[in-house]
This record gives structure tokens, C-alpha cells and sequence, in this order.
């Protein structure tokens, strides 16, 4: 399997062993920047110069406690600093002018400016998203108060240089996948997220594993996965992905989620793929009333309304949640220990389906992987382009049967994690001719059903009058024989 991968994604792939580098992980390095890191030193045999790395790392990734450091040496000794790192950009309305901030160093975009002649160099780079990552070179621009209106001192962006410096091929990408079968290809999946597929007991621990890329790959795809701790949710949603994001618990207000009317800015749905709340059981959501209201709504269209301020994204929400193992039982409640926000049909039903964290094993050494894989970095990539292809719904649609009369967010649940399935699994389909159907019902339909079932019997557990009745039951879905 090792010479066919290096042989069908050659430049594509990466050697990691997660076993043996152990000083990878005192890097505490997201994946997708521990690979790109990792490809720019190995060799074609997979070694490189540790020495040599790690005063790459040091030099441009320092860690967020070194900032001040960093600021004295661009603000009093006038030096130009290199960083690699993530960087937001904002083109001020009202002025005209260009400034940035550093999320990973708290640096705000009040502090900061780019100046026209450098922005001219940059911009297209700069562009493409709301936050790109990269090497930024910080300079200052020093305060000089001889002239009118008075000039403040400012970090200045010198120059610019993209973290992807390769287009991203897709169509290669789906090319590569026609030649590999289903088994192969669950294999490399689970390697680019840092997993080793020989070391899950069985076909189906793997799958539980890979319903967790399903938000990367699918926009607005609301998930809520309940799980024993040390399962990896916070490894996958904060790790994998350089286009998500993951938060760390405390305290999740509309302000920070969705928008913060005191400061005019969008919060964290807006300009990721998506928004993972991990332990939901010891978050605290504000006011609980507001935030199930504009949630519910978000949820429900991808987009809602703060004070005026309409808030767009294709951001997916997923909440993760530890909860013990003897509460894992689907057909009892499984919500009983989660904040009161989910204690409330309504939002509950937006949610297009449940993870089992029961059948996803702790990890253990036996499941990172060691070996070549596909590189994180260029991975997220990809299922970050594949969000937009739109013709996967379109055959979805075209040949998935469902019966009469059906509960249409049953359906609209159903179809979007199987869209999602379809995507990850067997993204070189092109039209419903290259399906293997038998396929397609075992990988695809199906585990979008059962994950659909579940939160149909909590629904049913929160408000039995409403979800018991015939109408909102779970509509039967089949393969049409007509296509």
C-alpha cells in the first residue's frame, strides 16, 4: 500500500511517525502545520536534520508567551521579524486603509497597517479568504507627530509569503481515487488524519473514526458527537483542518459565536468551515434564551439576525461532548448531563445527525500512524474544495427514493450526510452511472440513516407528544431502480 500511495500522490505525501518523533509533539503543532514542516526538510526516504527543524521552528513559530519579546525587537530596535503564522486581513469602509491582525498572538488590526505599495505586492494572496495562513514579515512604522493629523505608530506588514505555495489539484485528486479501491482508500484517509488504519479491531471502528471529516467536506453540516474522553474530538476538529475551528470550552456568547454588535464584528461562524464547541458539558452559553434563538436559527438556514446585523456563513456547528459510558444508550436520553441549551427539542432537531463515541476506541499507541501518508496540510486543502462542488448533492438527489409524505428535516438531514459520505469516500464519482450501488447503500445512505435515527429517538426521549407522532417519524429511504 506504501509504494502505491508514494506512487499515485508522489510529491503529496509525507513520512510521519507519531510513535517514534516524540518530540513532534512537545512542537504542539497543528497537523497541518506539523506536515507542512515535516515535507520542507525529509528527504525522499522520509529523514531529515531534527537540528535543522527544530531552529526553523523556533525561528519562525514561536509560541504565543514570546510575543512581547517579539513586538520589542520590531518597536524599539526597528527589526524586521519573520513569522510563519495565521494572518486576518480588514479593508476599512470608511478610510481606505489596510490593516491585519495576528490571531495566534493577539495582535488587533487597530495596532497594525499595510501600506498601499506593499498591499499592491500582496493582495491577491491576501484575498482569498478571511484569514490565510502564511510567512508575514512585521516592520514598524513609527509615530511622528510633525504632522497634521497626527501619525501613531504602527506593526506594518513588509511582506508576504503564501503557506501553500502549490495549486491544489482536484480533479487529480478524484483521479487518483478511481484507482484505489474502497479498503485503500479508508486506509489513506485515516493516515492523513494522523491514524493507522491496521491498528482499529474492525471495518466499522474505522468509519465511526471518519464520520468526524464530514463537516470538512460539506457546508452547514450540524453534528453532535458524545463520546468517552480520549477518543481523539479534540485532536480531529482542532488539528486536521487550518479552514476550521475549534474552541476550547468556557464561556460561548452570541457575541463571540456570531456577532459582537460593541465591537461591529463578526465572531466565529463566519470565515471557517466550521465551529467545533468541544466540551459541551462544562461550556457556559450566555444568555442560554438568546443563544438557542439565534442558534436555532443559524442552524436552520446558515444564516440569522443580531440586532440588526445579518450574519451569512457556510460554517458548520458541531458539539462535542464527554459523557459516561453508561449513559451511551441511544434509545434512553444521552443529553441528561449537557447544559440546558440542549435540553430543548427544537435545536436538537437542526442537528443532522449524532457521532457514537462508543464506537470510536481510546487512543493508544497502536493507532498513530507511522509511516508515509498523505500530507495533513494538502488534505485539508482538498476537503476544503470539495465544499463547493455542488453535482454530489445533485446525485444524491437523483437517486435517493424517499417515501411519502416524509418529515422534510428527516430528509434534508439524510441527504446532506450522505451527500458528505459520498464526498469523502468516493469523491471520483461524476454522475449516478459510476455508482456502485451496493456501495453507495453501505457507505453512504445507510450510516446517514443511522446517524439521522439517532437524534430521532432523543428527540423522542425530549418531547415524546411532538417527535412520537406519525408524521415527524423516520421516512424510509431506498435506491431508485428508474436511474
Amino acid at each position: 500500500m506504501t509504494d502505491k500511495l508514494r506512487e499515485q500522490f508522489d510529491e503529496m505525501v509525507v513520512f510521519k511517525d507519531l510513535k517514534g518523533m516524540s518530540f513532534l509533539k512537545t512542537l504542539k503543532l497543528p497537523s497541518f502545520l506539523r506536515d507542512w514542516v515535516l515535507k520542507k526538510f525529509e528527504d525522499e526516504d522520509g529523514n531529515f536534520d531534527t537540528q535543522e527543524l527544530l531552529d526553523f521552528v523556533n525561528t519562525y513559530m514561536p509560541r504565543k508567551e514570546e510575543w512581547i519579546s517579539i513586538k520589542e525587537r520590531i518597536v524599539t530596535s526597528y527589526e524586521h521579524v519573520k513569522l510563519l503564522t495565521k494572518i486576518n486581513v480588514d479593508i476599512s469602509i470608511k478610510t481606505g486603509k489596510v490593516s491585519f491582525s495576528l490571531p495566534e498572538f493577539g495582535l488587533e488590526s487597530k495596532e497594525t497597517i499595510i501600506e498601499a505599495h506593499i498591499w499592491d505586492t500582496i493582495k491577491n494572496e491576501l484575498v482569498k479568504s478571511s484569514d490565510t495562513w502564511g510567512i508575514v514579515e512585521l516592520g514598524y512604522r513609527p509615530p511622528d507627530d510633525s504632522v497634521k493629523p497626527k501619525i501613531v505608530g504602527k506593526i506594518k506588514l513588509t511582506d508576504f509569503t503564501s503557506f501553500c505555495p502549490y495549486d491544489t489539484d482536484l480533479d487529480f485528486f478524484k483521479d487518483v481515487r478511481s484507482e484505489l479501491d474502497i479498503n485503500e482508500w479508508i486506509v489513506i484517509l485515516l493516515g492523513a488524519m494522523d491514524y493507522n488504519s491496521a491498528g482499529y479491531e474492525d471495518e466499522r471502528n474505522r468509519l465511526a473514526m471518519l464520520k468526524r471529516l464530514l463537516p470538512f467536506v460539506e457546508k452547514n453540516l450540524n453534528l453532535i458527537e458524545l463520546a468517552p474522553k480520549g477518543t481523539g474530538k479534540s485532536y480531529v476538529f482542532g488539528n486536521i483542518s487550518k479552514y476550521g475551528l475549534l474552541t476550547d470550552g468556557g464561556k460561548v456568547t452570541r457575541a463571540k459565536m456570531f456577532f459582537d454588535t460593541a465591537r461591529n464584528t463578526p465572531g466565529f461562524i463566519v470565515g471557517h468551515d466550521y465551529v467545533a464547541i468541544d466540551e459541551v458539558k462544562l461550556v457556559k452559553f450566555g444568555d442560554v434564551n438568546e443563544m438557542r434563538s439565534v442558534m436555532q436559527g443559524y442552524m436552520e438556514r446558515g444564516r440569522c439576525e443580531v440586532n440588526g446585523h445579518e450574519v451569512v456563513s457556510d460554517a458548520g456547528v458541531v458539539f462535542l461532548g464527554n459523557i459516561e459510558t453508561d449513559n451511551m444508550d441511544e434509545y434512553k436520553n444521552m443529553l441528561t448531563e449537557l447544559p440546558s441549551l440542549f435540553q430543548e427539542s427544537a435545536l436538537l432537531d437542526r442537528m443532522h445527525g449524532l457521532i457514537k463515541g462508543r464506537d470510536i476506541p481510546p487512543m493508544q499507541p497502536g493507532l498513530k500512524i507511522s509511516g508515509w501518508a498523505l500530507n495533513t496540510e494538502y488534505f485539508c486543502t482538498v476537503m476544503h474544495l470539495l465544499r463547493e462542488d455542488m453535482s454530489y448533492r445533485a446525485i444524491v438527489d437523483q437517486i435517493v427514493e424517499v417515501s411519502d409524505g416524509a418529515y422534510e428535516r428527516h430528509v434534508e438531514a439524510v441527504k446532506k450526510l450522505t451527500t458528505a459520505f459520498l464526498k469523502l469516500l468516493f469523491p471520483h464519482v461524476k454522475s449516478v452511472e459510476d455508482i456502485n450501488r451496493l456501495q453507495f447503500k453501505t457507505y453512504c445512505l445507510q450510516p446517514a440513516v443511522k446517524m439521522r435515527k439517532i437524534v430521532q429517538l432523543q428527540l423522542e426521549e425530549l418531547d415524546p407528544k411532538e417527535y412520537k407522532k406519525e408524521e415527524k417519524q423516520m421516512p424510509t429511504f431506498s435506491l431508485r431502480k428508474d436511474v
